[in-house]
């Protein structure tokens, strides 16, 4: 919804909650992702420069909390060749599993259905940021991998009449509305922030694919948010099937309460440099908000060649 220019507060920023994949921190997706802010920053600049989205006239804000489950070596180290990333190449220099490795959750059980333990927590954590202070709202979320996944139950869970969906559901063995996310208002039970504009998922997956009757709420209805998949032609690490079934599980179409799907020519990594990915980016943030003149031919070239986001040799 447009709000009138002279409504507009003149300090408003374009707000993106930024949720990082399995093992990495908010700090280290934040540098994975420096190429991107930065390309997004010149593209969403303050006004009254070229390009400035007239709804957010102060720029950018990109807010990268971490996740609260601190995972143990065990949790990165699969238990048998068959767990979903056995196999992929682990990044060398990335940060220790004791000082940088976090997740919103941790997958229960080798063979399914299995749960995701420690959910809750998870869903308290992205809360607790989307509370933070209620005049500042967060206009979309993007999340890399299980942040992407995590990403699309943010934007579900906002979403008006969600919450009939999983008293629905739990009435089969479905998951409960997640508490953190009901705000009582004192006359009224509410969801603790606006319905997202936007979702952007970098190599995410549904939780059905893991347990289809306990996390079907999630999709059934289908995500009406706008929503953009970013996906890798040869990623060993989340499969395209489980990537497809995310995309399915929104609303299709392009444009107004539609999904887009992009593929980038690699494996499990979240393309921040690449001008073509990150135009894609920004001309469907720009179509969701119904803003034009930035159509990514501007953003900056000749960026050094993109850091592959953190490999995750783990089963979640």
């Amino acid at each position: 919804m447009t709000t009138s220019n002279d409504q507009i507060p003149a300090d408003r920023k374009l707000r993106i909650l930024m949720l990082h994949g399995f093992t990495q921190s908010g700090h280290s997706f934040e540098i994975k992702t420096k190429a991107l802010k930065k390309s997004l920053e010149k593209a969403f600049p303050t006004a009254p420069k070229p390009g400035h989205l007239k709804e957010y006239p102060a720029g950018l804000e990109l807010v990268y909390p971490t996740a609260p489950i601190r995972l143990d070596p065990d949790d990165v180290v699969p238990s048998s060749s068959s767990a979903p990333g056995a196999g992929a190449d682990v990044q060398k220099d990335g940060p220790s599993v004791q000082s940088e490795s976090y997740g919103w959750w941790r997958r229960k059980g080798d063979a399914q259905p299995y749960t995701y333990e420690g959910m809750e927590r998870g869903f308290e954590r992205i809360a607790s940021v989307l509370q933070e202070d209620s005049t500042k709202p967060f206009a979309g979320v993007i999340g890399f991998s299980q942040g992407g996944a995590a990403a699309g139950m943010v934007a579900s869970l906002l979403e008006p009449d969600r919450r009939h969906a999983f008293e629905t559901a739990q009435g089969k063995s479905g998951m409960r509305y997640p508490d953190s996310f009901v705000k009582d208002t004192g006359y009224i039970e509410e969801t603790v922030h606006p319905p997202m504009r936007f979702a952007v998922s970098y190599s995410g997956f549904s939780a059905a694919m893991a347990n289809a009757g306990l996390y079907q709420a999630f999709y059934e209805p289908k995500i009406a948010t706008p929503m953009l998949h970013v996906l890798g032609t040869v990623d060993t690490v989340v499969g395209e099937d489980r990537s497809l079934k995310l995309v399915e599980s929104c609303v299709g179409g392009s444009g107004e309460g539609g999904k887009r799907v992009v593929y980038h020519p690699g494996g499990h990594f979240l393309p921040s440099s690449q001008k073509a990915y990150v135009a894609a980016l920004v001309n469907f943030i720009r179509d969701v908000l119904g803003e034009d003149g930035g159509s990514g031919d501007a953003l900056a070239g000749g960026e050094k060649k993109e850091e592959r986001a953190e490999d995750m040799d783990v089963p979640f």
